[in-house]
């Protein structure tokens, strides 16, 4: 991932993180997700089944902040951010996010909050979760 031609993170083998942040989330919203992303088992065991988790590969994550998952078109042809959280709480929770990922003792590589970003994956499999806090 890059801001400005500069690189800003990188991982090997684990997860990139799109994480978005709604106008209704708090820590325990942040604390449920970071449970989920370090133990979901997501990745193969010896018999080629999803059966292991982050945190059983050692993988680590890329995380990046992505308000427009919170883009709603369901009325017009340009969405609408509305659901989003303001900037403010929106960083907060994202690096507490990225915070909690590392105590668990993840390696962690992020973006720049709020930055025009260049974000390049190599998806090993077809596999895209989508989390939300109950």
């Amino acid at each position: 991932m890059s801001v400005d031609g500069k690189t800003t993170g990188a991982v090997g083998s684990g997860l990139v993180l799109l994480v978005g942040v709604g106008a209704g989330d708090d820590l325990a919203a942040v604390e449920y997700c970071v449970d989920k992303c370090a133990n979901m088992r997501l990745f193969a065991d010896a018999d080629g089944r999803m059966n292991r988790s982050l945190l059983d590969v050692s993988g680590a994550v890329l995380v990046i902040s992505q308000f427009t998952l919170y883009g709603d078109c369901s009325r017009s042809r340009r969405p609408s951010f509305n659901a989003a959280a303001g900037a403010e709480l929106a960083e907060q929770l994202y690096n507490q996010f990225a915070d909690g990922m590392a105590k668990r003792g993840v390696e962690v590589a992020s973006g720049v909050f709020g930055a025009h970003m260049s974000v390049e994956i190599h998806n090993d499999g077809p596999v895209t979760i989508f989390l939300e806090y109950p």
